[in-house]
């Protein structure tokens, strides 16, 4: 965007920047009963929509009903139903223990909300990705402003009017247009409170640029090389199922799909066997009629996906047509090492199996794409998973599952390095969006003298009450 044209959408943004952080400064969005209030409408309003979400991200992503309900919908709603139900909670101030030195205090911490905050959503889990952050940002006491993606545009149409119908824009404002445009002109024209954006990590790495020139603490849920590891002492028809449910799920347009599998040599062909049969199994001959199987979401990452096919070697699935943006199930074998689908996040219905006869050749092969998002390990051995889970810095992860660490909101959700900075999921992301604030109140009832100067001779008693 040119220097002049940029100007222009950040006047237009202005005005209503200004009535969100008016809006914050009147005190209306602190109370336990307005938090609720606005999560019941929320609920309520999403609700009234179910249809229309259904169709949108049947239009954008060709999920079907069941799809939508478990990582898109259902997710949503069973926030906010954990924020109703726990909202006292997370706002009551936390008593913590005093030190000896600060006896009779009392110590406390309260849960403040920080102001205005700016989420900016990714097309790949649209709604959810959108919303749930948003459940948090207003159950902390915030104003929000939402950024969704313009790439699954019929899902941003839905949750434009899902917002609309029950928010003024000065308590939330939902903003619309090119996210390469409207989020730097946004950034640039208004000190937000803090800024929580998915995506990827080129992307991630210009947001936070903009959020240290003013200082803006940020959350950036970002992606990676999720690797996968299927041990000798795996379970191989589980660890294909459980492989291939969330690598082929939403086509694998997902941050914490398996990137790649990393097979012990001697499970290598029992695990591409059982890989296969888990494919016939969940889309059929032919996944194209499945309702099943997704599309690729443009044209642009289409592209970018068959490129990778001619990097290894195809041992099943490797159909496309670019008319239906769609790309069948295909398992890669053999890529080299300093392949792109080897350096890059795939994010898509592409798997790449590697062997491995080492741990240690393994892990190599892992540090090569460092601090990945998520980590998957099948094995039975107790030692083994000790070993591993101490051995790869990664984000967060599961033994004998994938991506399914995401649904517990008990879990803080979020990666490390590069995938990402920051968590949230339930209450951590009510604590994402708070200040928590650190009080000491003292009595005046006791006020030895001990603690004021001339300190000169009390060295020693110092020593035993700070230790």
């Amino acid at each position: 965007m040119n220097p002049q044209t940029q100007l222009i959408v950040a006047a237009n943004y202005l005005e209503t920047l200004t009535s969100l952080k008016k809006y914050f400064s009147s005190g209306n969005t602190r109370s336990y009963e307005f938090r609720r209030k606005q999560l019941l409408l929320l609920r309520q309003s999403i609700l009234d929509h179910e249809e229309e979400i259904y169709q949108a991200l049947y239009k954008d992503l060709h999920k079907s009903r069941e799809e939508v309900w478990v990582t898109e919908l259902g997710i949503v709603i069973a926030g906010i139903n954990e924020a109703l139900a726990k909202l006292k909670k997370w706002m009551k101030p936390e008593r913590v223990m005093t030190n000896l030195l600060n006896i009779p205090s009392s110590s406390r911490i309260l849960k403040e909300p920080l102001g205005v905050v700016l989420i900016v959503a990714p097309w790949n889990y649209p709604f959810q990705l959108l919303m749930n952050p948003l459940v948090g940002a207003i159950a902390a006491g915030n104003c929000v402003v939402v950024k969704p993606s313009e790439y699954a545009s019929a899902t941003e149409a839905v949750m434009g009017r899902i917002i609309h119908s029950i928010f003024s824009a000065e308590y939330v404002f939902f903003v619309q247009g090119d996210g390469a445009e409207t989020v730097p002109a946004l950034m640039n024209t208004f000190r937000f409170d803090h800024v929580f954006y998915t995506g990827s990590t080129s992307v991630g790495r210009a947001v936070y640029k903009m959020a240290a020139d003013k200082l803006v603490p940020v959350t950036l849920e970002l992606g990676g090389k999720s690797p996968c590891v299927v041990t000798k002492n795996a379970n191989i028809d589980v660890a294909a199922r459980r492989i291939a449910l969330s690598k082929f799920s939403n086509v694998g347009q997902m941050c914490i799909a398996p990137d790649y599998v990393l097979v012990h040599e001697s499970k290598r062909q029992s695990l591409q066997d059982a890989l296969i049969k888990a494919i016939l199994r969940f889309f059929g001959d032919d996944p194209l009629q499945s309702e099943e199987y997704g599309r690729i979401i443009n044209e642009k990452q289409f592209d970018r996906l068959i490129a990778y096919l001619s990097e290894g070697e195809v041992i099943a699935g490797g159909k496309y047509i670019r008319d239906e943006l769609y790309i069948s199930p295909t398992i890669i074998v053999n890529p080299e090492s300093n392949a792109k689908i080897m350096k890059e996040e795939i994010f898509g219905p592409l798997l790449p199996v590697i062997t491995f006869s080492t741990n240690e050749e393994a892990k190599q092969i892992i540090s090569e794409n460092p601090d990945p998002l998520a980590f998957y390990l099948f094995t039975q051995d107790r030692d083994e998973e000790i070993e591993w889970l101490n051995d790869v810095p990664f984000g967060g992860g599961c033994v004998n599952n994938t991506a399914l660490h995401f649904t517990n909101s008990r879990l803080p959700f979020g990666g490390r390095g590069n995938s990402g900075i920051g968590n949230y999921h339930g209450k951590f992301t009510f604590d994402t969006f708070s200040h928590h604030k650190s009080i000491l109140k003292t009595p005046t009832w006791l006020d030895p003298s001990i603690k004021y100067p001339p300190f000169k001779g009390k060295l020693n008693l110092f020593k035993k009450i700070i230790r």
